[in-house]
């Protein structure tokens, strides 16, 4: 009786089993498939950067000591007595220490250089290594970031090796998100079993419990939603990729991929970008409490926004601190000088706005003459152009002070603006203004404004006819 109850489940056992497999087998071909192609081709579409032209120091370069702090502040350099990164100076009157930063130049990388720099009569007439102690004849100074040109999706990124990383960022993520990243394959039980346990008792998916591996999926190749079967797939894919990949390969992939927050439409990833657009500093600058505030927007850059949301963040970032102190990955002593510190981001971090739309523009209409949209917005491409940043601020200021003033004149309307300057001897574009309002491009005055200049060319005329002086002289009468 019981052995011919079983005999139709244990046929139907036998009959749908292999199908079972196979389907299975086939869902995981097509997943490391999907994992492979991605993650071993071409990852990211990385935005053209378009660079000023850089400041070349040398003995009796035109400047003076507020001048070039000034430039130093637009490069993001610090003041700090203790030099302690490269990025920061002190200047003592009209002399300047500073540690400058490692720049790959089209010709040749830059290296990091503590160097002194003394200034009278408005030039310069000192400038030395401080490590050899020999006067420097020549020193290009990295060129700041003018503009962009982004993908489709905005986002944004700047790539970072792992050998970058700060050693506590890295322990801040262990810490915070994933304790036992070196000895998982992809995914933990124990956070996954929690997470189940809680999103039961909430009726939906509310907690993740994810390795950095599985955020790295999610991140990379698959959508935000929270169902059952995204985070299916996400455990096979990150068990695929634990299985395909070294953890240091994978690692490197995440501090590159991870969303850390919004700059309007474009979208902030990977801790690279994340730290200068936070704290104005490269990832290798970082202190430990900045890396703390950058971990604590893992778990939601919207809602541990330090703009939005300081004391929400502060209190996340103590807790990261508290959690690398527990686990034993830094002592008490540095965790409470670290809390010391308030969140220390930027001011005003937003830079989605070229500061230079009318250069930028003509910049733009000169390279869409030599390269496909494509290439500008997912090659990576480095643009350098002739933009002195000097030079420009000193033209927009003229025009700030001066045009108020026109303005007021009675029955008068307002006046508009245009101004291109060029180095003289190559004719290279130093400074350009296309109209009064220093932010957005509008209507380009400098390079389509069409009207008669009428009597600002007879210099023009007048030297070119007095070139010729056996048929010209200042006193030859002319046909008018």
């Amino acid at each position: 009786m019981l052995r011919s109850l079983l005999s139709p489940f244990f046929w139907l056992f036998v009959t749908v089993t292999p199908f079972l497999l196979a389907g299975l087998g086939a869902y995981v071909a097509l997943e490391d498939r999907i994992v492979r192609e991605q993650f071993e081709g071409k990852r990211w579409a990385l935005p053209a950067r378009v660079y000023a032209g850089p400041v070349e120091l040398f003995v009796g370069a035109a400047y003076d000591a507020p001048g070039f702090e000034w430039f130093l502040s637009q490069l993001k350099y610090r003041k700090d007595p203790q030099l302690s990164t490269q990025g920061t100076f002190v200047r003592l009157g009209e002399e300047m220490v500073f540690k400058t930063r490692e720049f790959q130049f089209p010709d040749k990388t830059e290296p990091a250089r503590e160097l002194r720099i003394q200034f009278a009569d408005g030039q310069v007439i000192l400038l030395e290594d401080m490590g050899s102690g020999q006067p420097v004849d020549l020193l290009r100074l990295e060129p700041p970031q003018i503009g962009s040109f982004y993908p489709a999706r905005r986002e944004d990124r700047v790539l970072i090796r792992l050998d970058q990383a700060p050693e506590t960022l890295l322990k801040a993520l262990f810490a915070s998100e994933d304790h036992n990243f070196y000895v998982h394959h992809g995914i933990s039980l124990r956070g996954m079993l929690r997470a189940v346990f809680v999103n039961l008792r909430a009726g939906g998916i509310v907690q993740g419990g994810s390795t950095l591996t599985q955020q790295l999926v999610k991140n990379f190749y698959l959508s935000s939603e929270r169902t059952w079967w995204r985070k299916i797939n996400e455990i096979v894919m990150a068990m695929i990729l634990d299985a395909r990949y070294t953890k240091e390969e994978i690692l490197e992939a995440y501090l590159n991929e991870i969303y850390l927050g919004q700059d309007g439409s474009r979208a902030i990833h990977g801790f690279g970008l994340a730290s200068q657009y936070y704290f104005g500093r490269s990832i290798e600058e970082l202190e430990l409490h900045h890396i703390a505030v950058l971990v604590a927007l893992v778990r939601g850059p919207s809602y541990y926004d330090p703009y939005t949301a300081p004391d929400r963040t502060l209190k996340r970032r103590d807790l990261i601190l508290d959690e690398m102190r527990d686990q034993g990955f830094i002592d008490a002593a540095r965790v409470d000088e670290a809390k010391k510190h308030p969140l220390d981001v930027v001011k005003d971090p937003h830079q989605s706005v070229s500061r230079y739309p009318a250069f930028m523009d003509l910049v733009k209409r000169q390279l869409e003459k030599e390269y496909r949209p494509e290439d500008l917005t997912s090659e990576g491409l480095r643009i350098f152009t002739t933009l002195d940043v000097s030079v420009q601020h000193r033209l927009q200021q003229a025009i700030d002070e001066n045009l108020p003033k026109m303005d007021k004149r009675p029955g008068k309307s307002p006046l508009e603006v245009a101004g291109i300057f060029t180095r003289k001897g190559t004719a290279e574009i130093a400074a350009l203004v296309g109209g009064r309002k220093e932010e957005g491009v509008g209507f380009n005055r400098a390079l389509d404004a069409t009207r008669q200049i009428g009597s600002l060319y007879k210099p023009v005329v007048y030297l070119t006819a007095l070139e010729d002086s056996q048929n010209y002289t200042l006193s030859t009468p002319l046909t008018d």
